[in-house]
């Protein structure tokens, strides 16, 4: 399905009422994946995961790998985080760490057909640059040494970094080991807010980095914002996203902050009292998509903006773009492996999850054991769902007659009861259903993720809306 730049001009009715905004400012999944990981099983394990890669490799051969590695170090917490990190400043535990990501990568490298290439590489964290680039090195030469990495033009190689804690000879050490995609953490420049947030950065040495990346080949940069932080408003996030685009960075980021304080302990350290409610989480968010667009960014969906030659957004317009744990992303026909510490691999009809704590982790490799944690396998409702579900996030509409072809059923049968739960949102002008397509307004396109929880069939069952963050 194809997308026109009249599309994504259309994608920018910004347009809610208070009442709108408080019917609407529910927890929901990002769909990153479906079924989300809340819904994963703890009786999916190592043998499953292997049988999951052997009907893989049988039904279709030769299939392209997506290769992440989780690295969970930080010398310091930013209260925002909800990602897996361990804070440390002992870096002799990157060097263990790396020799058990290997012979992780090794036990699965085993049970992989070796004419398969990684086409896509991504290190994540945590603080991946809290790796020396002599030890991403031997990591790099590890991970080479079990699996083939395409030397094509279109691979993907990136990595997070920490603006904080990268010279230029890092960035010139890095492309030498064929990084050419980084993603960088700005959060936003304002000083109250990074001392709100425990992210103190300087401007200079962020931008900096941007530089360095250029000058040595990088072949794209993206950068991360957060809105809804504490201390936030329009003015100072303002400044911000002028600073950055002056810059013409390839992608951005703009997350939304999730406060799941009862999940995360660091975010125990803001108070509530100085978030911003939903009508200025969402004033900040729309200042960024009218700047980002103004500036001549597309707007790719959710939280993602790509400048109109860059790759994620021709796939947008080409009708091939995938999402996936790493957000949005160019490789859709690849099995994702993941290794390290919680890492979440999707691979043929299955996902698998490693453990989230580093002692249990730790312990599986040591018994050369797979650690698997949790998973399942997708079920027939599973895989229409989550086509469904994808290409509504990659596209903002649903194409009804392709999915009854492809998955062999009458959709206004199989989905009556979610058809019901869409129609008030079609009544509040955020989707529209003529029979052939489910789409987006201009007005739903910030909410996409309310379209999506129509067609959920885990809501409500396992998971709890607190394993979720709110959609504004």
């Amino acid at each position: 399905m194809q997308t026109t730049v009249r599309d994504h001009a259309a994608a920018l009715a910004w347009n809610f009422d208070p009442d709108l905004l408080r019917r609407y400012d529910r927890p929901g999944p990002r769909y990153t994946s479906y079924p989300t990981a809340p819904h994963f099983q703890p009786g999916f394990d190592g043998e499953q995961l292997r049988a999951a890669i052997a009907r893989s490799q049988r039904e279709r051969p030769g299939r392209a790998i997506s290769l992440y590695v989780h690295v969970p170090y930080c010398t310091s917490p930013c209260f925002y985080c909800g990602c897996n990190r361990v804070v440390t400043r002992d870096a002799r535990k990157g060097a263990v760490y790396v020799e058990r990501v290997l012979r992780e990568a090794a036990m699965v490298a085993s049970m992989i057909d070796p004419s398969r290439q990684v086409v896509q590489l991504h290190l994540g964290g945590g603080t991946p640059n809290f790796l020396a680039p002599e030890l991403i090195g031997r990591l790099l030469a590890g991970l080479r040494a079990c699996f083939d990495f395409s030397e094509a033009g279109s691979r993907d190689f990136s990595i997070e970094l920490d603006p904080r804690a990268v010279q230029a000879a890092d960035i010139q050490a890095l492309a030498g080991l064929g990084f050419n995609r980084t993603s960088l953490g700005i959060q936003d420049f304002d000083p109250d807010v990074q001392r709100a947030i425990n992210r103190e950065q300087g401007v200079e040495e962020t931008l900096g980095v941007i530089e360095a990346c250029r000058a040595h080949g990088i072949r794209s940069v993206n950068v991360d914002l957060i809105y809804g932080l504490p201390r936030q408003n329009l003015d100072g996030f303002a400044r911000t996203l002028d600073t950055v685009i002056g810059v013409r960075p390839d992608r951005l980021a703009i997350y939304g902050y999730a406060h799941l304080p009862q999940m995360f302990r660091a975010q125990r350290q803001i108070a509530d009292a100085e978030l911003p409610d939903a009508e200025l989480k969402l004033a900040l968010l729309g200042l960024a998509v009218r700047k980002l667009t103004e500036a001549g960014y597309q707007y790719i969906g959710m939280d993602h903006f790509a400048l109109p030659d860059e790759e994620l957004a021709c796939a947008q317009r080409r009708g091939d773009l995938h999402r996936n744990f790493m957000g949005y992303t160019t490789h859709s026909e690849t099995d994702l492996i993941g290794v390290g510490v919680s890492a979440i691999s999707r691979i043929g009809d299955s996902y698998s999850q490693n453990p989230r704590d580093l002692p249990a982790w730790e312990a599986a490799i040591d018994a050369d054991t797979l650690p698997v944690w949790r998973g399942l396998t997708l079920s027939s409702d599973d895989r229409l769902r989550a086509d469904l579900i994808q290409e509504l996030m990659c596209s903002g509409e649903i194409d009804v007659e392709r999915l009854q072809r492809r998955h062999s059923i009458d959709f206004g049968t199989y989905f009556a009861s979610e058809l019901r739960r869409l129609a008030p949102l079609q009544q509040d002008g955020l989707a529209e259903y003529d029979g052939g397509a489910i789409r987006a307004t201009g007005r739903g396109r910030p909410l996409i993720r309310l379209i999506a929880m129509c067609f959920d069939g885990y809501l409500g069952k396992a998971a709890q809306p607190a394993s979720y963050s709110r959609a504004i």
